[in-house]
This record gives C-alpha cells, sequence and structure tokens, in this order.
C-alpha cells in the first residue's frame, strides 16, 4: 500500500501471549492513539507474521481499531515459496480455525475493545482463514478476505451471520474472476449474506508493498473501503 502520513500519535504496540486451541498463543498486538476501538483481527499470508503484516497491524490502529494479528506458524517465517508452501500445508485448517477462534475471544475479552463482535482481514491464506472463520464463529461481525485463497472445499457458509466485503485481482491466477463469482453465489445461496466481492486491475497479494505485484492504487482503493467497511459495521 501507498506510505501513509504519520498520525500525531503513533499505536501502542506491544507483543503479546494469550490462551487459545489448548495451547499458549502469540500475537501482535496495536492500540489506537485513543486507547479503545472496535476489535480487528488480522490474518497472515502463507510466508507468515511479517513485517508487512505488522505494518497493517499499526495502520488499522491509527484507523481507531484494536488490531491483533495471532501468529499461526508460532514464530517461524517463511523465505520463499517452497518455504511458505510447506508451512502452510503443515497447518490444517480445523487447526488454524481453533487458533484464529481463541484469538477472537482474547480480543472479545480486552477493556480497550468497544464492539460486542470483532472483524476480521485475512491475505491470501489468512484470507481463506477469515471466511471458514467467519462461516463458524458468530463472534465475528465483519469478514474481509483479500486474495483469500480457499484450500479445499468451500466451507458451510448456513450459519454466516458476518457482512463480507473481498478484494481481488483480476489478474490473480490462483482466484481467477469466475472463482470469486462462485465464491458470491455460494455465499449467497448458503447464507442469505449477499457478499461485496470487488475485483481491481491488478494480480495476486496486490496489497503487499513488500512484492513486486504490488498495485498502489487498487491497494489503495481497498484499503480505504476496508477502513470505512469495519468502521460501519463494528462501529
Amino acid at each position: 500500500m501507498p506510505e501513509q502520513p504519520k498520525p500525531a500519535e503513533t499505536p501502542a504496540r506491544q507483543n503479546v501471549t494469550f490462551p487459545s486451541a489448548g495451547a499458549t498463543a502469540h500475537g501482535y498486538l496495536a492500540l489506537p492513539p485513543s486507547g479503545r476501538g472496535p476489535g480487528v483481527l488480522v490474518i497472515q499470508e502463507w510466508w507468515g507474521l511479517t513485517d508487512h503484516i505488522a505494518d497493517l497491524v499499526d495502520r488499522l490502529a491509527a484507523e481507531g481499531f484494536v488490531a491483533l494479528a495471532p501468529d499461526l506458524y508460532g514464530g517461524s517465517v517463511a523465505h520463499d515459496a517452497d518455504e511458505a508452501q510447506r508451512m502452510m500445508k503443515a497447518l490444517p485448517m480445523a487447526r488454524g480455525v481453533e487458533l484464529l477462534s481463541g484469538a477472537v475471544g482474547h480480543l472479545l475479552s480486552l477493556p480497550e475493545v468497544t464492539s460486542d463482535t470483532v472483524g476480521a482481514v485475512g491475505f491470501c491464506m489468512g484470507g481463506g482463514f477469515v471466511l471458514y472463520l467467519a462461516a463458524v464463529d458468530p463472534r465475528v461481525g465483519a469478514a474481509v478476505p483479500v486474495y483469500g485463497v480457499i484450500r479445499g472445499e468451500m466451507p458451510d457458509f448456513s450459519g454466516l451471520r458476518a457482512r463480507v466485503l473481498g478484494h481481488y485481482g483480476e489478474r490473480d491466477r490462483s482466484i481467477p474472476p469466475e472463482k470469486v463469482d462462485e465464491l458470491r453465489e455460494t455465499l449467497r445461496r448458503q447464507s442469505g449474506v449477499t457478499p461485496d466481492l470487488r475485483l481491481y486491475p491488478a494480480g495476486h497479494a496486490f496489497v503487499n508493498d513488500h512484492r513486486p505485484s504490488h498495485d498502489p492504487d487498487s491497494a489503495d482503493r481497498a484499503w480505504r473501503s476496508t477502513v470505512a467497511f469495519l468502521h460501519e459495521q463494528l462501529g
């Protein structure tokens, strides 16, 4: 995403631990300058909890949210696509959703969080996790998959209660436009929720300003609409 001016007050940042799925989970938390706000979960790409993901947490905090990125890889970060593929495959979808549900509970337990539900924003692998999590956890009130890759079969969306805003690239070979159309129809048919799934003139990972696929204009449009959507849905 394009660089933004730093706010007059910077968010408070901290590495945190919390109980999740019968274990101790780790994550990166940032509070807004006001110290309080709606809770938003930020779910990593297949690379891990990278500087890019931490930067997005900081930016959401600067926009007024209490933002948490749980570390799904337990501190490991992939350095190339083969390693990222292995790490992603080593994390079963059900286990990842279980860990993320624990992170939702942790967010909602914080006195700084003012919302009754949380938002979930995820990228690539994390975008797929957003959809799986929202399908099973009614505490997710706003779901934002960003070029979200669904591994295997689509989840059962009959229990989905969250509003959904999605961002996808027209030139993304891993998620072509027809797959986005299929996802839109499945969500609508199973849940009764009509998602707002938007296409941009970009490829995969267009939000990631650490990758050559970064598209500044598309990233900026997706970011601005995401922030507005989260405020609208979470207060």
